[in-house]
């Protein structure tokens, strides 16, 4: 069967020298329940890579989803767990901005946009 998948893109910024603390958070506190809402974390990149003690560095976390209805699925069980916000907000001070794109390969748009 063909896959049509659905990126999410975490893009965070930490505080200066909060990186390491901040991915080793995500991937404990956040990562499990992303998971049980259907995510698959495909990569979690460093930038620059290296652990900054005095400057920021940019966390990307790249998740899959399995097409429109995947994504569905976890954006409306994100919402409705409150869960996501408190974790967010317990690691207020470890992050100074932070956004989430979604995305798809060219290929599958028109595939996406038909659901």
């Amino acid at each position: 069967m063909d896959t049509t998948n659905v990126y999410v893109i975490d893009t965070v910024v930490t505080r200066p020298g909060r990186a390491e603390e901040f991915v080793d958070t995500y991937l404990s506190g956040y990562a499990p329940g992303a998971r049980a809402r259907g995510m698959t974390l495909e990569r979690l990149v460093v930038s620059p890579p290296v652990w900054f003690p005095d400057e920021c560095n940019t966390v990307t976390a790249t998740w899959v989803l399995d097409g429109a209805a995947g994504w569905w699925a976890m954006t409306w069980q994100g919402r409705l767990d409150e869960s996501v916000r408190r974790w967010w907000d317990d690691v207020d001070d470890l992050v100074l901005e932070r956004t989430r794109t979604t995305g798809a390969a060219p290929a599958d748009i028109e595939r996406l946009g038909n659901v």
